[in-house]
């Protein structure tokens, strides 16, 4: 491959529209298709008419089987929210939640001057890794 055949490739990568690679649909395909969905729906329409009270039975039964799983399954609920929530609250992670709780007060008290607003992000980071690391090993016991 030479230098020529490399730039080539590389015009004809950046510019995708030079070529038409696709092509119409032919006319009869699209013919056929009406006409069988146009049987299709007469057998259906046919179907309907013949059996009502059935297909009625059958969406009855489904519905109720349906409500029986619903019950039957409980929800899911995810440990390591809860442990992390308790993270959060617990002695371990009092400093970090301690500089966040400030930072919010700082923030949402301040006025709008011309200096740059501040955020909480850094200290949001802080006691999220804090409530994490006290989170893991009390997630791990639980899943294992």
């Amino acid at each position: 491959m030479g230098i020529w055949d490399a730039i080539t490739d590389l015009v004809e990568a950046a510019t995708p529209w030079t070529t038409a690679d696709a092509e119409a649909p032919a006319q009869e395909e699209q013919q056929e298709e009406t006409a069988e969905t146009k049987e299709d729906e007469s057998e259906k329409t046919e179907e309907a008419t013949e059996e009502p009270a059935e297909e009625e039975e059958a969406e009855a039964e489904a519905e109720e089987e349906e409500e029986e799983e619903e019950e039957d399954e409980e929800e899911i609920v995810d440990p390591k929210e809860k442990f992390e929530e308790e993270c959060r609250e617990s002695k371990q992670c009092a400093p970090a939640k301690h500089h966040f709780d400030e930072c919010v007060d700082r923030v949402t008290n301040a006025s709008s001057s011309d200096g740059p607003k501040e955020d909480c992000v850094e200290e949001f980071f802080h006691l999220a890794h804090c409530a994490t690391q006290c989170a893991a090993p009390k997630l791990w016991s639980v899943l294992k």
